[in-house]
This record gives structure tokens, C-alpha cells and sequence, in this order.
């Protein structure tokens, strides 16, 4: 996993995990992985998950050519509201490409650390899946 600043101001974490390294084949697997390790933390929230593919078609929108299917997945660590601006910062989002032989898994850095820990070990355990 590495961290990456997109656009120059977007903490980004990105993880590269060859198909051959995981036992998930298609995105919708790994949503229902993803789906999995939240439900198994009482202080995350599901909120629902996005086809980022299915709506970028559906508009006409541009599609690198090698994604073949996209998903986010959506939910709230949430623990602590300590004022109305970290609202702009929730809730989080680990999104999901398929790349053919690879999926590509990214999200936001969090502003609390359990939050990235969390997200960070969900992603590399896809590899443990294998």
C-alpha cells in the first residue's frame, strides 16, 4: 500500500493487488469483503455502495478504457463529532476498480488514525484471502 497525493492536495492511499494474489475476482466480491469487515466493527456504519461504473455510462461519461467495473463502497467510523466541520471530511469511502488483472483500492486519508488503521488492514487483508 502506498500513500500518493492526487491532484497535489488529496492524501490518497492506493492499493495495486494482482487477482493472482486474492481469491476475489470480480468487484462485487470485494464490496461484499469490504461490507463484511465493517459489519464485524460495532463503531463503523454501513451506508451503501456506489456503481461508479454503472453511473458514469449511464451519463455518457468518460471511462479509462482498462477500467472494467468500479464500486464505493460507503460508510462512518463517526465516533466522536466534535464540531460541524468534520462533517465536510464524512463519511468515508473505499473505492473498488477492476483493471482486468488487477484491482486498484483507494480512499481518502482519515483525520483520526483508527480510521486509516482500519482501512489500511481491511485492504491488505484481501490478500490474505487467497
Amino acid at each position: 500500500m502506498k500513500q500518493t497525493l492526487l491532484q497535489e492536495k488529496y492524501p490518497v492511499y492506493v492499493a495495486e493487488i494482482p487477482k493472482s494474489e486474492t481469491r476475489y475476482t470480480t468487484v462485487d466480491e470485494v464490496v461484499a469483503y469490504f461490507q463484511q469487515k465493517i459489519a464485524e466493527n460495532p463503531k463503523v456504519k454501513f451506508i451503501g455502495v456506489f456503481d461508479h461504473h454503472a453511473h458514469t455510462t449511464a451519463i455518457g461519461g468518460t471511462i479509462a478504457a482498462d477500467i472494467r467495473a468500479a464500486a464505493e463502497v460507503i460508510f462512518c467510523f463517526g465516533i466522536a463529532l466534535p464540531n460541524p466541520l468534520v462533517l465536510a471530511v464524512r463519511p468515508r469511502s473505499i473505492g473498488i476498480a477492476d483493471m482486468g488483472d488487477k484491482f486498484v483500492v483507494t480512499f481518502l486519508e482519515a483525520p483520526m488514525a483508527p480510521a486509516n488503521e482500519a482501512m489500511e488492514a481491511w485492504t491488505k487483508g484481501l490478500r490474505d484471502a487467497a
